[in-house]
C-alpha cells in the first residue's frame, strides 16, 4: 500500500503506455488471483482483467480532479480494493474512498497511534481473532468473543481497533478482496453493563465504518450464544444496517447445527462444535504484530491535509453525536426490559 499519497504529478491518461515512464516509484500491480478466482471477480463483481488497470486509472484521476487534497495512496493495488468493493463502480468507488479516509480523521481515539503493538492486550485477551481456516467459499472467519473484554482494562475504543487492524490486515489480500470475509461472533456472558457500552453514537460509527467506509465484503454474520440483552443490542444497531447487511445476520442462539449450516463443522474450533481442535489464537496474534513496520509504512501514505474539510464526512460530527446520545437514553429501558 506504497506510493504517491497526492495529486501533484501529472496523471497519465488512462492506458497510456508511458504510465511506467512518468510514475517510477509506483509499484506495479501484478495479480495473485487464482484462474478461478479471475472468473469469479468477473462474474460477481465486473471486474474485466483486459480493464483493470484502465478503470484503476479513471479512479486514480477521479481522485485527483475532485479529492486533490484527500492525502491517499494511490498505487493500483490500494485503488483496486476500492473497485472491487463497489463491483467497479467508479462514482461508488471514489464515495467509499472519501468514507475511508472521513472515518479514519473523525475518530481520533481509534485511529489515533494505530498499530499492532498498541492493541497487544486485545489481542492477548482474545476478543478477536482469525480462524485458520477459510471457508468452502474461500472466505476467512473472524471471529469476535465480548466476553473476553474486561472494560475496566481498557475502553470500547480498544476493541474497535483490534477488529480494525484485523480487516486491514485480511484485505491485503485480493482472495479476501473478491471472496469477502465471514463474521462469527460469540455473545456468551455479555451482561448488560458490558452492552451498556455499545450505544447508538459508538454503533453508528462502526457499523459506519463497516458498511460505507472500508472495503471490504461481509458476506454474512453469525451470532451464537446470544443472551437476551441481545434483543436490546441489536435494536440499537438494526437502525443503521442497510437491508441487504441486516438480511445477512444469523442468530442461532445455542443451537450449533443451525450454526454448523452456515460454517461447516470441519473449519470451527471444539468450542463451536467443530473438528478442527481447539481455538488458538496465538497465530493470528503473532501474523498481526509481525506486521507492525508494515502497518506503519502504509499508514503514513495516509496523510492528513492542513485544509481538510468535514463537508464530505460520512460523520457529521457533534449533531449526530447529540442525536445518538438522545437515542442512547431512549434504548436504556429496552436493555433493561431485554436483560
Amino acid at each position: 500500500m506504497s506510493g504517491d499519497s497526492d495529486c501533484t504529478r501529472t496523471s497519465p491518461s488512462a492506458g497510456s503506455p508511458s504510465d511506467n515512464e512518468l510514475l517510477p516509484d509506483r509499484p506495479k500491480y501484478v495479480c495473485s488471483l487464482s484462474p478461478d478466482l479471475v472468473t469469479k471477480a468477473r462474474e460477481e463483481l465486473q471486474e474485466k482483467p483486459e480493464w483493470r488497470l484502465r478503470d484503476v486509472q479513471a479512479l486514480r484521476d477521479m481522485v485527483c480532479k475532485d479529492y486533490p487534497s484527500l492525502g491517499t495512496c494511490l498505487d493500483d493495488a490500494f485503488l483496486l480494493r476500492f473497485l472491487r468493493a463497489r463491483k467497479f463502480d467508479y462514482d461508488r468507488a471514489l464515495q467509499l474512498l472519501v468514507n475511508y479516509h472521513t472515518c479514519r480523521r473523525t475518530w481520533p481515539e481509534v485511529f489515533n497511534n494505530l498499530k499492532p503493538s498498541a492493541i497487544k492486550p486485545v489481542l492477548e485477551s482474545g476478543f478477536v481473532t482469525v480462524l485458520p481456516h477459510r471457508d468452502p467459499e474461500g472466505r476467512h472467519v473472524v471471529c469476535i468473543r465480548p466476553d473476553r473484554w474486561t472494560p475496566s482494562n481498557y475502553p470500547i475504543t480498544e476493541n474497535i481497533r483490534a477488529i480494525y487492524l484485523t480487516l486491514e490486515k485480511l484485505i491485503q489480500s485480493e482472495e479476501t478482496q473478491v471472496n469477502g470475509i465471514v463474521i462469527l461472533a460469540d455473545y456468551k456472558g455479555v451482561s448488560l453493563s458490558k452492552a451498556s457500552h455499545f450505544g447508538p453514537f459508538v454503533a453508528k460509527k462502526v457499523i459506519g465504518i463497516l458498511q460505507d467506509g472500508f472495503p471490504i465484503r461481509i458476506k454474512a454474520v453469525n451470532i451464537i450464544n446470544e443472551p437476551r440483552i441481545f434483543k436490546g443490542i441489536f435494536a440499537i444497531i438494526k437502525p443503521f444496517l442497510k437491508e441487504k447487511i441486516a438480511n445477512r445476520f444469523f442468530l442461532h442462539g445455542c443451537d450449533l447445527n443451525s450454526l454448523h449450516q452456515n460454517i461447516p463443522p470441519v473449519i470451527l474450533p471444539e468450542e463451536y462444535g467443530g473438528t478442527a481442535g481447539k481455538l488458538d489464537i496465538s497465530a493470528w496474534n503473532e501474523l498481526l504484530l509481525a506486521s507492525e513496520e508494515d502497518f506503519l509504512h502504509d499508514f503514513s501514505q495516509l496523510v492528513l491535509p492542513c485544509d481538510s474539510s468535514p463537508h464530505d464526512m460520512l460523520v457529521s460530527g457533534d449533531a449526530d453525536e447529540k442525536q445518538c446520545d438522545d437515542s442512547l437514553r431512549g434504548m436504556k429501558p429496552q436493555l433493561y426490559y431485554c436483560y
